[in-house]
């Protein structure tokens, strides 16, 4: 520094000489310390491993949804006063009373149950049928008869690890004229799928990704370094999740994601190294270099990944939080793992030479971009009228809510979930709870109300079991226990319509003002409720994330270059690659999963808006030469288009290759949006770029002398 003040250095030069001099102290710091670094990094990945077997995984979307709502404070009565929160519904066909009172006899001694209620909880079993009270009847038997329904209440609720145990031991019991269903038996279907084919994800992503590196580089020892290097890092996110649980969608797609969006810095690093080796013929040297030369631009890149991520945690269903932290998280120790571990690992492992080096396969995309920059105006024109129309079109797209469609249709709990639609004309659950001052005869009132509400099949209540006149001080605990306890009073309404539907949505709506008019601080909850609260919540959030994910790159990119039109230009390109890329399901008719749009807009953004840095840092460079503002962004265009190509490439070959093994719909449209987008987001850049950076050329190169006579 003091030397850098007597040479008549400016103040800015002086401290870019004193954070250049602190980043080449760094680099030859870890240059010369390859051993004991990996060392290091090789005992830590122990403990993390402990981490990830104590990881708790939550399978329960639902419980990611704000605590203030009504139907989430329902949900907590239902759990500590009743111990309803989780429970699910058994349907047994063709099998006689006696031998149903046994099965339920069996399904009770079950660790996990709390309570089995059937016709028997009510009266005795010899009791025919037929002169059952019709409200009975109709909840418990099928319309021919063959079928009857048993309602099965669990000790804890229904994502627990106890209540899914629970189920498993309930199947064993089963025999084929039995078919279980509710949402403790959908989430204990969902683990095993997502438990079995999680590590199938991981290989399939590995494998595809070693594959695209290895044509891209032209070798085969790099790619096995650099996954290794970043294998390292993924173990240290997962391993450093045991604090707190993280949901199966965040487990089934974070080390894949997190393998995609960095496996950036580790590129740039080893390509880096390759070329300084040649130069200085030195490893120690040369390394040092490379981590010196390539500091920010691996920096600014994470920074911009990191702030994308962290954008999820904006939301107000958690379930964004759990992503973005998880993500930010995977993001750091990326770059950590590119700055200290790579290089450790490429100075002791790799011994670069001609013979380990193939001819890599990457097209010359820069003649894309030569061309776009000869129609200036029309390639203007088709931006403005992409952005805008993909922007109508994607607003337009249909989004799903329903949790059932999210897993595979052949299911055994989708298969007793359309069997109890069809026998009981059950496909949902409300439940009601109000305080039990409310008098018998409004009680009575409320409930005829709410048959009266369009879909609803039937209402179990106190008084539709024994009766208005009945005193509570006679009546068995086993009856009382289900529909009154600890100052409040339960209502279960059942509904033809499945929840996440408009239908459902009204229906909601219609019966929570009827709860209301008797009880102002009754709660409606059920599967039903959430999933309405859930519609409400998620599309705020859509909205909050997105302006928040752009507003944040936008900050990162306006302090790396210095300029407010810059990273405005920059934003809008990758903007309009995920609005193309979200629109593409207006075209096919596809559904897509409510999460999808938000985790693809903070996401695809964090991830490939390095496509468009890596571009106007190339195109700046150039400038800096005395380039002409044509030939600098044909050299940029050129110059990125293998780095470009080679990140696309291998984000696109993990996801998709997830997309094709997995059969949880929910991860699976996220993996194919995400790899869709990898692929947009390089085109839209390749293609486009190029001419807006030289339409804002002015603002780039206004420190710099050029030649501008060029049009």
């Amino acid at each position: 520094m003091i030397k850098a003040a007597k040479n008549g250095y400016t103040k800015h030069e002086r401290e870019k000489h004193g954070e250049k001099t602190m980043i080449e102290r760094f680099s030859r710091l870890v240059a010369y310390n390859s051993k004991i670094i990996l060392i290091i990094a090789v005992i830590l990945v122990v403990p993390s491993l402990f981490g990830m077997a104590a990881t708790e995984i939550n399978y329960d979307i639902l419980s990611y949804l704000p605590d203030e709502l009504d139907s989430v404070k329902g949900e907590e009565v239902l759990d500590k006063v009743f111990g309803n929160a989780g429970s699910s519904f058994l349907i047994v066909e063709n099998m006689p009373s006696k031998d149903v009172s046994e099965l339920k006899d069996k399904i009770l001694s079950v660790d996990g149950v709390k309570n089995a209620v059937w016709i028997d909880t009510f009266g005795d079993i010899g009791i025919p049928s037929e002169i059952l009270p019709d409200m009975i009847k109709n909840i418990f038997y099928s319309a021919d008869g063959n079928s009857t329904m048993m309602m099965i209440q669990f000790d804890d609720f229904s994502a627990s690890e106890s209540t899914m145990n629970a189920v498993e031991r309930i199947k064993l019991i089963m025999n084929k004229q039995c078919f279980l269903s509710g949402m403790s038996v959908l989430m204990s279907d969902t683990k095993n799928i997502v438990e079995g084919e999680a590590p199938l994800y991981i290989a399939v992503a590995i494998i595809l990704a070693f594959v695209a590196l290895s044509i891209t580089m032209g070798s085969a020892i790099l790619p096995l370094i650099i996954m290794a290097s970043i294998g390292i890092s993924v173990v240290y996110n997962m391993g450093t999740n045991l604090f707190g649980e993280v949901s199966y969608i965040t487990q089934s797609i974070a080390a894949i994601l997190q393998m995609g969006v960095t496996m950036d810095y580790s590129v740039f690093l080893s390509d880096r190294y390759i070329q300084e080796l040649k130069s200085t013929g030195d490893k120690k040297e040369a390394m040092a270099n490379a981590i010196s030369k390539t500091f920010f631009s691996v920096s600014g890149s994470a920074l911009t990944t990191v702030f994308g991520f962290l954008a999820l945690c904006f939301m107000s269903f958690s379930l964004g939080f759990d992503i973005g932290i998880v993500m930010s998280k995977g993001v750091v120790f990326g770059v950590l793992s590119a700055l200290f571990i790579l290089p450790s690992m490429l100075q002791i492992f790799c011994n670069p030479s001609k013979k380990a080096r193939r001819i890599a396969f990457i097209p010359k995309l820069g003649v894309v971009s030569s061309f776009s920059l000869k129609c200036k105006k029309s390639v203007v024109i088709i931006f403005a009228v992409l952005l805008t129309g993909s922007y109508i079109l994607k607003s337009n797209v249909d989004v799903y809510y329903d949790f059932v469609k999210a897993l595979p249709q052949n299911m055994t709990s989708v298969v007793s979930l359309s069997k109890l639609k069809e026998d009981f004309g059950m496909s949902s659950t409300h439940f009601a709870v109000f305080n039990d001052s409310v008098e018998s005869y409004d009680a009575l009132k409320m409930a005829e109300e709410f048959k009266s509400v369009e879909g609803v099949v039937s209402v179990l209540s106190l008084n539709s079991i024994v009766g208005p006149a009945v005193p509570d001080d006679i009546l068995p605990e086993a009856v009382s226990d289900i529909c009154r306890k600890g100052g409040y009073e339960l209502m279960m309404i059942s509904s033809v319509y499945p929840s996440s539907t408009d239908e459902s949505n009204l229906q909601t709506a219609a019966l929570t003002d009827v709860l209301k008019r008797y009880d102002k601080n009754g709660f409606l909850t059920g599967e039903a409720a959430l999933s309405k609260d859930l519609v409400t919540v998620t599309e705020r959030d859509f909205r909050v994330t997105s302006i928040i994910s752009a507003a944040a790159v936008f900050a990162v990119i306006a302090f790396l270059f210095k300029s407010f039109l810059i990273p405005a230009v920059l934003i809008s390109s990758v903007e309009l690659a995920i609005f193309i890329n979200e629109a593409i399901p207006f075209f096919t008719g596809e559904e897509v999963p409510f999460i999808a749009p938000t985790v693809i807009g903070c996401v695809q953004l964090g991830a490939t808006i390095d496509y468009a840095v890596l571009m106007t840092s190339r195109f700046k460079e150039e400038l800096e030469k005395g380039k002409t503002k044509i030939t600098a962004a044909k050299n940029a265009a050129e110059l990125s288009a293998e780095s470009i190509f080679q990140s696309a490439l291998v984000l696109f070959s993990a996801t998709f290759g997830v997309y094709c093994v997995c059969n949880v719909m929910l991860v699976k449209s996220i993996c194919m949006m995400l790899a869709r987008g990898a692929i947009i987001s390089a085109a839209v850049v390749i293609i486009f770029l190029p001419t807006l950076l030289v339409l804002i050329e002015p603002v780039i190169n206004r420190k710099y002398k050029v030649n501008k006579n060029e049009n």
